[in-house]
């Protein structure tokens, strides 16, 4: 399932079998296990893992223990902005990274450790310049901003363009207007989990406290739903 490294064919390959990504930002060890569990139990296949601005021993160990507990899903380093970053997701094993800006000395560093990384870009300048380094996928952020026809009105002015994961404030309901406007993957972050609060009566809590703290999320019951309409592409 890994790919070549450094060539991100692979991955979108695997996109084409599935064009959904989850990024997640785990505030610990249990929630990670805890959000990736939930994901594989509805069949989601890609996750980015995002990683620390200042990564440690301790993350490495839980992304190559995470890996070894969910096999079956295409672990990704997400948020990678720094050769730190790129290099704690070469040290965890990480199938890809993705970056949310355009720095050719990091792709560059990706080359060279022969790493597959996905570089962010947002303006028509950003995209012909990761044309030019020979980026054959990119990651157009934040896509909410922009709206699913932009990424096809660029193919007038600049030719044919890498291949596209829209990220950045998108939501289950977003994902098929964007895979129908041309893109090979849509990116979902937050969105995908809704927070559950606890019941207020009989939690303890008293007139004039703060409001409950909020328990665990659930998953966007949505995203079980868009996973099955999306079925169908991989068995093209």
């Amino acid at each position: 399932m890994a790919d070549h490294p450094g060539d991100p064919s692979g991955l979108i390959a695997s996109l084409h079998r599935q064009p959904l990504l989850a990024v997640l930002r785990p505030h610990s060890a249990s929630e990670a296990h805890r959000q990736l569990q939930q994901l594989q139990a509805v069949g989601l296949l890609h996750v980015e893992l995002a990683v620390p601005t200042q990564p440690e021993a301790a993350w490495i160990a839980l992304v190559r223990e995470l890996a070894e507990r969910f096999p079956g899903l295409r672990l990704g380093a997400a948020s990678v902005r720094t050769l730190a970053q790129l290099e704690a997701a070469r040290a965890a094993g990480l199938a890809y990274g993705v970056s949310p800006i355009l720095d050719p000395p990091l792709i560059e560093a990706a080359l060279h450790w022969r790493l597959t990384l996905v570089p962010g870009v947002f303006t028509p300048t950003e995209v012909h310049g990761a044309l030019r380094l020979g980026c054959a996928l990119v990651k157009l952020y934040p896509a909410a901003t922009l709206g699913p026809s932009y990424w096809s009105s660029l193919r007038g002015p600049l030719g044919p363009l890498p291949a596209c994961i829209a990220a950045g404030g998108l939501h289950c309901g977003d994902v098929l207007p964007w895979l129908a406007a041309g893109v090979a993957g849509v990116a979902l972050g937050s969105s995908l989990f809704v927070d559950r609060p606890r019941l207020a009566d009989g939690d303890g809590t008293r007139p004039g406290d703060d409001p409950p703290a909020v328990a665990d999320a659930d998953l966007d019951p949505d995203l079980a739903e868009l996973l099955a309409r999306l079925q169908p592409r991989g068995e093209v």
